[in-house]
């Protein structure tokens, strides 16, 4: 049997919300709908998508993995339905966009994408540079909207927020090294290792801040501002890497395979999200910007 598209509604329903009970109610169907969907998507995969405990559901590894499948055929499917907007041609306008070098290659390409699908005819003027400089503009009015690494945020009070990704650290290692084996690998273990550093969008100030805070001391081998850069070191055996799991793909530009690992311990996470001017009124493009943006959002992590 088949997935269904309802099936992975149901499936993103509760991803987000944590507990099939709040999937139901934000679906406004009931309890045992959602639940039935569930087993029948798991028993279609050969997989279980969710670890169930009392207090709700956890998604698991596969789950995860699953996730981003299904937020993207539902994706596909809404630019589908919007192909056939009669007014979706007659769009004008400009959309000014900043994004941070982290995002831009990995949360922006996919979003860009749909945007111009569903709205070609707005022509769209983007700049990429540091988080502090995009805010500067946000504030200033010389930027419609951001999508940016939000952990950091400075100024809240002036900018509105929305995470669309929570990405947490996990360990980069190369193939055959000897944690990728550990059944349990701590902040002590990495402390031990000489470690390549990614410089952009404050990733290395969060990574210092997270091993300060478990008392570990780094050996710094490389610092780049380069993520292949990160993968083809890391791959060939110069360090390891602490990074965030939205930019992780298990082979290096040479082809060399790159293990991740996660960390025990409560580690802080990295939120990538769309950023604006509170209380500004955005433009109509801006405005369909953020709504195509949230319907592919990625859930939020749990604790």
């Amino acid at each position: 049997m088949a997935f269904t598209i309802r099936q992975l509604q149901f499936f993103v329903a509760v991803a987000e919300q944590g507990t099939v009970s709040g999937a139901a109610q934000n679906l406004s169907i009931s309890q045992s709908a959602v639940t039935d969907a569930i087993k029948d998507l798991e028993r279609d995969l050969g997989v279980e998508l969710f670890e169930r405990h009392p207090r709700g559901l956890n998604i698991t590894h596969k789950g995860h993995q699953f996730l981003r499948h299904a937020t993207k055929i539902l994706a596909d499917v809404s630019d589908a339905r919007r192909t056939f907007s009669d007014d979706k041609e007659l769009a004008t306008g400009r959309l000014q966009l900043g994004v941070t070098s982290l995002v831009a290659g990995y949360v922006l390409s996919d979003l860009l994408a749909r945007y111009r699908r569903a709205f070609p005819s707005i022509e769209i003027s983007a700049i990429e540079d540091n988080g502090d400089y995009l805010e500067h503009l946000l504030i200033g009015g010389e930027l419609d909207v951001a999508v940016m690494v939000i952990s950091n945020l400075r100024d809240r009070l002036a900018l509105q927020a929305e995470i669309l990704e929570v990405s947490p650290y996990r360990l980069w290692l190369p193939l055959g090294h000897t944690l990728a084996g550990a059944d349990i690998i701590g902040i002590n273990d990495i402390a031990t290792e000489p470690l390549i550093m990614l410089t952009v969008d404050e990733i290395e100030e969060n990574t210092g801040k997270l091993l300060a805070a478990f008392g570990a001391r780094p050996h710094v081998a490389f610092r780049t501002r380069s993520v292949e850069a990160v993968r083809s070191l890391v791959a060939t055996g110069a360090g390891v890497a602490l990074l965030p799991d939205l930019v992780y793909r298990p082979w290096s530009l040479e082809g060399d395979r790159i293990e991740s690992r996660d960390i025990s311990g409560s580690l802080p996470v990295v939120q990538v999200g769309m950023v604006w001017r509170r209380g500004s009124s955005l433009p109509q493009a801006a405005r369909d910007f953020i709504g195509i943006a949230q319907s592919q959002r990625q859930p939020r992590q749990r604790a």
